[in-house]
């Protein structure tokens, strides 16, 4: 019993973005400029890495996802950044892509 409600906050989070993916989402265009889709990618990483981490990374997707933004595939991190914490949880999205191998942060 304990397991449901620890994972109930993921599945609630789950709805609303099934809800844009199926409705809102064929409205706005397909035109997406990462892979997965910006929608994919905030169900992965809320069902992998919870309800809040899982939040802050789609929310630093969602704001690299714009017309002077990156594109190409960007797919959510296995682990969770070592300097993330909880009363730190801005740390968990990473707001800007990379320019290249050397530039990590």
């Amino acid at each position: 019993m304990a397991g449901f409600i620890g994972r109930l906050p993921r599945h609630a989070l789950r709805l609303p973005i099934l809800f844009y993916r199926y409705t809102l989402s064929s409205f706005m265009g397909r035109q997406c400029r990462y892979l997965p889709t910006c929608s994919e990618y905030a169900e992965e990483a809320v069902m992998r890495h919870g309800a809040l981490a899982g939040s802050v990374m789609a929310t630093a997707r969602i704001c690299r996802c714009n017309p002077w933004g990156g594109h190409g595939y960007d797919p959510v991190p296995r682990c969770l950044p070592a300097e993330a914490r909880w009363y730190r949880f801005w740390r968990y999205g990473v707001w800007r892509m990379p320019k290249g191998p050397d530039d990590v942060g």
